[in-house]
């Protein structure tokens, strides 16, 4: 948020590229990192979607619904693309693509097994930077399968750097680099440093190519006619779309001699090679260009130097410890430079890499210390390189294409409620490898990160997850593509709020966007509480709700037990949106009374809800004797509480909401309303904090538990025996690592245990853990709802922290003390160590690793090592709102 007149070069862009005025996003790092074993490419019967289209298929197989590479870009709707390709002279396979095991080959699920790094991206892409380390011995692909398949998921898993292969600094430290002159203008630099101690060979390919439009028997939108690109004359490529226009991609001589080598092939499919067919429908297919490099068959290429896809060859000898760079620039004719690589290329770079520092000199705390910076600036980076181009039209995919072997029956796959569904966006991802499709409620965070350095993309995001081609006619929000219909927590609305605050100042909000998302929140909210609130006694029963094995059950299934299960988290989500759409109706109804009516519903319906949670039944979902909420589980006329202590007792914290007397008594509709109801439904406010009226500065409170209730759970949140944590709040209790909850039912039993790492159990695939790791999202929401608790209590209420350690905190000192502990996280000890690294030494020890950061998906409870997904910025991309945070209060 900028609220001075004084507009920095890339601030200007990004004005630009609202108004429409230039076109500065139409490239960038939208390229996947992963297209294969996506539900999207899976056309199988048994929705096998790593099996139907693994790696070892996807060099020489078309993509359907996108396209992957390796550090690479591409336009805004993915239609042509430009990466590297490396081959080391030993390795198997030329590197097109970053290579992990599947669901079934890794111990735990799922996983990268390369080294890639986001360095710089400004939000418009203007100058964008990353790095990928290759190794030059021959990259383990069998050993990394067969380690980890051997592997019991109680041991941790089988890295690449566990191999050797980086003994002695053999490998290449890869660095792509992009500069924008204008918005169809791109120079491109490729540096590739040897840090091994002896010269090495190295052939490398910048690659373009266009996604295949073409073979699937369609017309319309994303199906155009064939393009073409063909070689020119003086090293430069024509290429040529229907809708992209004419582009030339220039390459360089390196080093004073000729220009490289180009091959050309089509990015169609080898179905010779990959099913037996008598032919291929092209003579020169997708895998042309391993077959040349690695196998040597020269004839797979084009010798009339025409096709879909080319690359510019360079066979190189790195000394050692040296570096070369190789430049490239691709550029559209009505905006072709008249000398491709005079000085003005060094000096764009030089201005574009100056403009970037100064963008977030501006946005990120200069009391930040170096190391804290980087680690902002790579979250950040992260952040923007995740921008992914997504399509996925639910009705096409499930017809099949006509020029295409038919698909499974409908009834046989996923996503069949979901026709209306059509995707085709720029749409920011947890993780381009591991999750290369969105999940709402990760959205949610993401966006929030956003919203700081890119504010229109915070709010077109949130929009577009909010449209009518995204949201299911019924009101649901899709969850993520293997289940749309799975149930995430709603914290969309909470995103909305967010985003609205902070993206400007106050006086200057986007009302337009916040009437905008209400109204299509509206119907999403009526649609939880028809389809979860299944009894209408405001107790819901969401599902898995995104902590996906935090429970006994898995809660997205029929319960073993049969029944229902009365869920704590469920029902605070729903009273923390109750709160959220209160706050935004006030905020509206400020200058249009017609909000008040609405207001009224929300906050009546928060009150419903809090007196289900904590009088239903007679105490709710409250435990007395333990002091905590818990779900129950309602079977044979019984109510038997679950009693694991969890994340899911403490969502109920988030459902706080602050309102000003000031802006009450500037609504009379709203406020005689409330009046009334208070007056005449004492009973439902014995246990909640609703409406106490804070002394002195003019503030009311509306929260789930009452101050003696709040003080209770606190005193399990802050004890470092239960949910603290050296490095934030765990998701379950430390208490149950030796008192594990068991339930026994029906001579069936079932268990809870703490375990601060890796998951033990293939439940919910196995790649993740909700039973004792720390996440950053809940975490944040955890620190946000202490400062608003402290908005209205002050000093006036403070509790011991850590719990028995006789220090006593108020709301905000603890919330600053948790922000400290997950900020630990990426802080280096006196050995230069950093928690999130674990056991590798390397980011410690090296000098070419120890700027690099990693943002994982979640940290071990006990230790802060890194796991789970590991670029997942994503919302651990919230770790540079926190130190931004630190950084101001010092």
């Amino acid at each position: 948020m900028n609220c001075n007149d004084n507009l920095d070069a890339e601030e200007i862009r990004l004005g630009e590229d609202a108004r429409r005025d230039k076109n500065w996003k139409r490239w960038g790092p939208y390229l996947a990192e992963r297209q294969w074993g996506t539900v999207r490419e899976d056309y199988s019967e048994d929705g096998s979607n790593w099996d139907y289209f693994p790696h070892e298929d996807a060099r020489s197989r078309a993509y359907r619904w996108g396209e992957d590479g390796l550090l690479g870009i591409c336009d805004r709707e993915g239609r042509l693309c430009f990466a590297l390709a490396l081959w080391n002279g030993c390795d198997p396979i030329l590197k097109e693509r970053i290579f992990g095991l599947t669901n079934s080959q890794g111990n735990h699920g799922e996983d990268v097994k390369e080294y890639y790094f986001y360095l710089d991206s400004t939000p418009t892409h203007s100058y964008l930077k990353a790095n990928y380390k290759y190794p030059q011995s021959e990259f383990p692909y069998t050993r990394l399968i067969e380690e980890n398949q051997q592997r019991s998921q109680d041991k941790s898993e089988f890295e690449l750097v566990d191999t050797g292969i980086f003994a002695e600094n053999r490998y290449f430290d890869v660095f792509a680099e992009y500069a924008k002159a204008s918005p169809n203008d791109i120079l491109i630099k490729i540096t590739v440093a040897n840090r091994a101690s002896q010269t090495a060979k190295l052939d490398i390919l910048p690659t373009i190519w266009f996604k295949n439009s073409w073979s699937w028997g369609r017309t319309g939108e994303s199906y155009w006619s064939k393009p073409s690109i063909e070689y020119k004359k003086d090293g430069e490529l024509l290429l040529d779309q229907e809708t992209l226009g004419k582009f030339h991609l220039a390459v360089e001589p390196f080093l004073g001699s000729d220009p490289p080598k180009f091959l050309f092939t089509d990015n169609e499919t080898n179905a010779v090679k990959l099913f037996n067919a008598a032919e291929n429908s092209s003579p020169y297919v997708k895998d042309a260009f391993h077959d040349y490099i690695v196998s040597g068959v020269k004839e797979a290429v084009n010798p009339e130097m025409v096709g879909t896809k080319a690359a510019a060859h360079y066979h190189l000898e790195i000394p050692a410890k040296e570096e070369v760079t190789i430049r490239l620039r691709l550029f559209a004719l009505d905006e072709a430079p008249q000398h491709p690589f005079d000085e003005d290329f060094e000096r764009i770079f030089q201005q574009r890499i100056d403009e970037a520092e100064e963008f977030y000199q501006k946005r990120v705390s200069c009391n930040l210390s170096e190391h804290e910076n980087r680690v902002v600036r790579q979250a950040y980076a992260g952040l923007l390189w995740s921008k992914q181009f997504y399509h996925y039209g639910v009705k096409q995919w499930l017809e099949g294409d006509p020029a295409q072997p038919p698909p499974p029956k409908p009834k046989n796959r996923r996503n069949v409620d979901w026709t209306e569904l059509y995707n085709r966006d720029i749409i920011s991802m947890p993780d381009k490898w591991e999750y290369p499709w969105y999940a709402s409620w990760d959205s949610a965070f993401q966006i929030v990160a956003f919203a700081k350095i890119d504010p229109e993309f915070a709010k077109q995001q949130l929009i577009l997850f909010l449209r009518e081609w995204y949201m299911h006619p019924n009101g649901q929000i899709p969850a993520y593509e293997f289940d749309f219909s799975a149930t995430n927590p709603p914290v969309l609305p909470w995103a909305c709020w967010r985003v609205y605050k902070i993206t400007a100042c106050k006086g200057k909000r986007d009302r337009t966007f916040l009437v905008r998302v209400f109204q299509k929140l509206l119907v999403n909210f009526t649609w939880w509480v028809n389809r979860k609130d299944t009894t209408g006694k405001n107790i819901f029963s969401g599902g898995f709700l995104g902590m996906d094995n935090i429970g006994i059950f898995d809660r997205s299934k029929p319960l073993p037990t049969g029944g229902n299960l009365q869920q704590a988290d469920g029902t605070a989500w729903m009273a923390f949106y109750c709160l959220t759409m209160l706050a935004m109706a006030l905020e509206l109804a400020d200058e249009d009374p017609a909000y008040e009516d609405i207001a009224s519903k929300f906050f009546e319906h928060f009150i419903g809800i809090s007196d289900a949670m904590n009088r239903l039944g007679g105490t709710g979902l409250w435990d007395e004797e333990d002091g905590f909420y818990y779900d129950q589980l309602e079977v044979d006329d019984k109510c038997i509480p679950l009693k694991v202590r969890s994340l899911v007792g403490l969502v109920l914290f988030f459902a706080v909401e602050t309102i000003d007397f000031h802006l009450i008594e500037r609504l009379p509709g709203f406020s005689k309303r409330m009046q009334w109801f208070l007056k005449n439904r004492k009973d439902v406010t014995q246990h909640i904090s609703c409406m106490k009226k804070a002394q002195n500065h003019g503030r009311m409170l509306l929260a789930i538990p009452s101050q003696e209730r709040l003080e209770r759970v606190l005193r399990y949140l802050l004890d470092e025996t239960e949910f603290l944590s050296k490095y934030g709040i765990r998701s379950l209790s430390r208490h149950h690592l030796e008192h594990p909850y068991i339930l026994k039912f029906d001579h069936q039993e079932y268990c809870v245990k703490y375990l601060p790492g890796e998951s033990n159990s293939n439940f919910f695939g196995g790649n993740s853990n909700w039973r004792g790791p720390i996440w950053f999202p809940l975490n944040y929401l955890l620190i946000e709802a202490l400062e608003r608790y402290y908005h209205f209590y002050g000093d006036s209420l403070k509790v011991e922290c850590p719990t028995n350690s006789g220090q006593m905190m108020n709301l905000s000192q603890v919330g600053d003390e948790l922000q400290k502990r997950l900020t630990q996280i990426f802080i280096p000890d006196e050995q230069g160590r950093c928690p999130w690294q674990g056991d590798n030494q390397y980011f410690a020890n090296d000098p070419h690793w120890r700027d690099l950061i990693l943002y994982h998906e979640y940290f071990c409870g006990d230790s802060g090592c890194g796991l789970g997904a590991n670029h997942q910025t994503g919302w651990t991309a919230l770790i540079a709102r926190l130190l931004e945070d630190i950084g101001c209060k010092r």
